[in-house]
């Protein structure tokens, strides 16, 4: 018997976006998968896109959630305790998967034991974002693993709801001093719609002197700059 896959969806309004990546989770060629999606205090009708889908897709469990709104990582880890599978995925209501992506990553999973999460590169809009190979040590310096990667429901050691930022490196930097591992998937298995997400991305050279004094963005440089300090205390990577 093929191992479940459960997809925590967590949501807060932008319907119409979600909608999308809600599709393309209920097209997952992998057959045996659940979905939990965990309403995170939206004003927005997210049950009716959902009910909507759903007429079309009667063989998948879908289980929906509402709860105050609280944050991702906390939508998130109750999308996990809800959950029944022996793998998850935390899967962004702002991404469209390519058909196979679940299928691939489970066969990395299920192949490999010694592996406790997969992941893959992404596009960003028309952005390619390239990940790269499993190294502790480059993961250390900066995130290149995406939210939305496979893990061994076991292994999850849930999100710090109390991080405002990088909960995602924060997560995979946990994971590994717990001696886990990951494994990369060496394809663009996802895009992330394009919304104001894309509008507040800057590129490398503005993190750098003299670039990140620019008035334009130097406020959102610092704020960048505060949060991963916190990871970097938090982790001992001073």
């Amino acid at each position: 018997m093929p191992k479940l896959v459960s997809i925590i969806i967590p949501v807060y309004n932008r319907a119409e976006i979600f909608e999308k990546s809600f599709v393309s989770a209920t097209q997952q060629n992998y057959e045996n998968k659940e979905i939990v999606v965990i309403n995170d205090g939206s004003t927005e009708n997210i049950k009716n896109v959902i009910d909507i889908v759903n007429v079309k897709n009667r063989n998948i469990e879908i289980k929906y959630f509402i709860q105050e709104n609280s944050g991702a990582p906390s939508a998130r880890n109750k999308g996990f305790v809800e959950s029944k599978g022996d793998y998850v995925i935390f899967w962004d209501a702002d991404i469209e998967a390519e058909s196979d992506m679940l299928s691939k990553m489970v066969k990395v999973l299920d192949e490999k034991q010694d592996i406790s999460f997969v992941y893959s590169s992404f596009n960003l809009g028309k952005k390619k974002m390239l990940a790269k190979k499993f190294s502790p040590i480059e993961l250390q310096k900066n995130n290149y693993v995406h939210t939305s990667s496979l893990i061994r429901k076991e292994d999850f050691p849930m999100f710090d709801e109390k991080l405002k930022r990088f909960q995602d490196w924060d997560l995979w930097l946990t994971m590994v001093e717990n001696g886990k591992k990951g494994k990369w998937i060496d394809e663009y298995l996802f895009t992330i719609i394009s919304t104001g997400i894309i509008s507040g991305w800057l590129p490398s050279f503005a993190y750098k002197k003299p670039w990140k004094y620019l008035p334009w963005w130097s406020e959102k440089i610092e704020k960048y700059e505060n949060a991963k300090k916190i990871i970097l205390e938090k982790h001992h990577l001073f």
